[in-house]
């Protein structure tokens, strides 16, 4: 409170010594006394206006940030001042207006050092999927909603509200965090603060929510001094911070907020990410973090509006700022698809966060990709994949068309679409959900053909289906996690065909106690496999129960 203070007391002074005119218009016979109770009177409201701006909006508190009172207060200043006091307050306008059209032109020739901050790593596609991973998580929506389903747990719950979701790896696994709020200020009044948080699974769409009890005293909902943006902007008055604040907790449950903070890249204009903030909610402690030095059990370090508005740097201004406007040439725009900040948070294999963002054409009615991007949430470094050049993807607007297309009479809609490298296939996963925001199914569909397309109860569902659809359409599993193909023989055990329009697809035990599956799309004959059979099979080690066929031998039906 006491830099708050200061910076209001030094600023209202300065400004009231350039706003009121200490020459005369006209002389006199008689000196009269100057009114220093105006000066004082003038230098209160200055100051008390200075320190509820500030306080009420957290706006950091540099030299930088008052320049639209510095040209106020100059100009008038100049405006009823007389002789050389006038001159030299015009001087102090003149310079204050330069400062504040640099200011506002700044976005006009910082595009290329925007588009630096942002650049990314190119590469053509991301490694193909293992299929022994589950390839999706549960949308935030229908988290939300069991969530809310579950706010009985809260003690008082009139007091509270569900506060905003987040995705966090805790304990090695991946769980959804939402705080409870407070629901206005006379129940901040009566409550002083919040009970805790919940938790869901974010990969077991069948998972209960469950409420942790931890009192936490400074947080989003919380007034005054004890609203956490302004108790960060109190112990941090000069950094500049993007994005809202997040909830993160350690692996023994132990919950943080935390803020990105970073520097404008010209003026006071553009930013470029370089650490966080961190407070315990319980008492107010904060500590300053470098991206480097981020503890390890935070896995949002960099926030995902700072991500969305990186990627819009490297999109738009990769020839800089009249090309974004007028020619656009190789301007790209990212997807507004996102669950979090027009960005998606998805983990890898090894539990690394990265935000997930597909890019489109600025051309209007072109559904076409251009490419993506990952973002580790972590280090703020960036990958951008042009996919297979050869072909044309679909962008995500266009694979939840396809969902609203197929589901119309249901009124079911698609959320949270990630393309996936499934067998070699780009190929967009996406969650769909009912009217009323529950988890209905997946839908999986190829970037490249989307005639070729799946749905199933679970992800791993969809992908069985899915990597059968794609021996139909003449798709490759070759690709599949660089699978290594092998060969296997014996006698055939069990038989099972299931029949979807003309194709049939054939699944079948041998007696080394391995499953196959196979396609007559590939393999005609394998309509006529029987129990007993002798064959010999060319398959893809991937790792799943049953194991995709290439090549099927039987033998006396060569």
């Amino acid at each position: 409170m006491g830099n708050i203070l200061l910076f209001s007391v030094i600023v209202g002074l300065a400004a009231a010594l350039i706003l009121i005119p200490f020459s005369k218009t006209k002389p006199t016979k008689e000196k009269k006394p100057f009114k220093s109770g105006i000066f004082i009177s003038i230098i209160l409201l200055l100051v008390i206006g200075i320190f509820l701006f500030y306080y009420l909006t957290n706006l950091d508190r540099s030299l930088t940030s008052i320049w639209i009172l510095a040209v106020a207060v100059t100009g008038v200043g100049a405006f009823i001042a007389s002789g050389k006091e006038r001159m030299v307050k015009a001087v102090l306008f003149l310079g204050s207006l330069a400062a504040a059209i640099f200011f506002l032109t700044a976005f006009l020739f910082n595009a290329d050092d925007k588009y630096e901050t942002a650049k990314m790593t190119v590469k053509t596609e991301i490694e193909t999927f293992d299929e022994k991973e589950t390839p999706a998580s549960v949308p935030p929506e229908f988290a939300r909603n069991k969530m809310k389903k579950a706010f009985g747990q809260v003690p008082n719950t009139s007091y509270y509200e569900l506060g905003n979701l987040q995705i966090q790896k805790v304990n090695n696994d991946y769980v959804y965090i939402a705080p409870v709020e407070f629901s206005g200020f006379f129940k901040w009044f009566k409550g002083k603060e919040t009970p805790g948080y919940f938790t869901v699974s974010a990969t077991d769409s069948n998972a209960n929510p469950k409420f942790m009890q931890t009192e936490m005293v400074y947080t989003p909902s919380s007034y005054f001094n004890k609203e956490i943006e302004r108790h960060i902007r109190m112990q941090y008055p000069q950094h500049i911070f993007y994005g809202e604040v997040q909830l993160e907790i350690d692996d023994e449950g132990k919950p943080y907020y935390i803020r990105t903070y970073g520097d404008f890249i010209t003026a006071r204009n553009g930013f470029d990410i370089k650490g966080i903030v961190v407070v315990d909610p319980q008492n107010g402690d904060t500590s300053s973090y470098s991206l480097k030095d981020v503890p390890a059990f935070i896995d949002g370090a960099v926030s995902p509006e700072a991500v969305s508005l990186h990627n819009s740097y490297f999109g738009k201004y990769i020839q800089g700022f009249w090309n974004s406007v007028f020619g656009k040439s190789e301007v790209k725009l990212p997807s507004d698809e996102g669950t979090e900040a027009n960005v998606s948070p998805i983990f890898d294999e090894n539990g690394a966060m990265y935000y997930f963002t597909d890019f489109t054409s600025p051309k209007e009615g072109v559904d076409s990709m251009l490419g993506y991007s990952l973002t580790n949430s972590r280090t703020g470094e960036a990958t951008y994949y042009t996919g297979n050049l050869e072909e044309s993807y679909m962008d995500s607007q266009g694979a939840l068309q396809i969902i609203e297309k197929k589901f119309i009479e249901k009124k079911w809609k698609g959320q949270m679409p990630i393309i996936y490298n499934f067998y070699g296939e780009a190929s967009w996963l996406t969650p769909v959900l009912d009217a009323n925001g529950f988890l209905q199914n997946y839908f999986i569909v190829s970037a490249a053909n989307p005639e070729i397309s799946v749905d199933g109860n679970t992800p791993n569902e969809a992908l069985k289906k899915y990597k059968t659809a794609l021996q139909r359409g003449g798709g490759s599993v070759n690709g599949s996690s660089n699978a290594e193909e092998k060969q296997a023989g014996g006698k055939v055990v069990r038989v099972y065909k299931e029949k979807s329009g003309e194709i049939t697809t054939v699944s079948f035990l041998l007696s080394d106690g391995k499953n196959f599956v196979v396609s007559t799309e590939n393999n005609p004959l394998s309509i006529y496999l029987e129990e007993d059979d002798e064959v010999d099979v060319n398959y893809l080690d991937t790792g799943e129960m049953f194991l995709p066929v290439k090549e099927l031998v039987i033998k006396g039906l060569e």
